[in-house]
């Protein structure tokens, strides 16, 4: 390697470490201003990979509009979000779990069903302004708790609810945090309760976002594409790899996962 490909290759690798960091520079002081008094520590990731979504004081003013989420996932929002649901169940009595907020009309839907059977939901969410968010979308006297927490590191007991939701939120998790919030899913929902995930997956050869979609996921989810290499089996507990059910929606490019604790 000449002397000048060296020098290239090593102001390329410092642009790719400062890119990031000037990121979360930029971005720090909007986090502390829209979480004020959270002590919940924010994962590098977020700051890092989807400042834009999430993070950016801006986001919620942006992505919460029902329309932009259902074209986000090509006209498949109300179909997906139904299938959550209804796998559920019409009527949610006990303590019913939400991992991450939403954007969209997800939880407010299931409030209904969790009201009809006299029950509970929880919604956890490492970030405050998204619970802020939520909290606006729902009806007073909610029977909701919203809850600022790490999925990976929840603080609520073992065996604590009857069933869990993770509604996309794998795809934006590196493959250790996404290990570790299932773990800690396992760990909180009792034993003969369900777990129920979508999020994306690997579409079919025929599929042609099959090969549109994958650059735009590389670029803005750089984990997405984990869960189009491996089934999503490969970051569960061993104890909840056998057992599960999965259904396929949109040509195999979404999937619903459900796991009998």
């Amino acid at each position: 390697m000449s002397q000048a490909q060296s020098t290239n290759r090593g102001d390329s690798m410092s642009s790719r470490r400062i890119f990031p960091r000037a990121i979360a520079e930029v971005i720090a002081p909007a986090l502390a201003e829209s979480q004020p008094g959270s002590h919940v520590k924010v994962p590098n990731y977020l700051t890092m990979h989807y400042w834009w979504a999430y993070v950016h004081p801006r986001a919620v003013w942006f992505f919460e509009r029902q329309w932009l989420v259902n074209l986000i996932l090509w006209g498949n929002y109300e179909r997906l979000r139904d299938a959550a649901a209804t796998e559920l169940g019409d009527v949610l009595s006990g303590a019913t779990l939400q991992v991450a907020c939403v954007y969209g009309d997800l939880t407010s839907r299931l409030i209904g069903r969790v009201a009809a059977g006299g029950g509970r939901i929880d919604v956890v969410d490492v970030l405050p302004m998204q619970l802020s968010n939520l909290r606006r979308k729902l009806p007073p006297g909610a029977p909701a708790r919203l809850l600022a927490m790490d999925s990976a590191d929840l603080n609520i007991p073992d065996a604590s609810y009857d069933r869990a939701l993770l509604f996309f939120l794998l795809h934006e998790q590196p493959g250790s945090h996404r290990e570790r919030t299932l773990s800690e899913v396992f760990r909180v929902v009792r034993p003969g309760g369900k777990i129920v995930i979508v999020d994306y997956a690997l579409p079919h050869w025929w599929h042609p976002l099959r090969y549109l979609w994958r650059p735009l996921l590389a670029l803005l989810e750089p984990f997405a594409l984990d869960l189009w290499r491996h089934e999503i089996t490969r970051w569960l507990p061993a104890a909840a790899r056998t057992g599960l059910r999965r259904q396929s929606f949109f040509g195999g490019l979404y999937q619903k996962v459900v796991i009998r604790r």
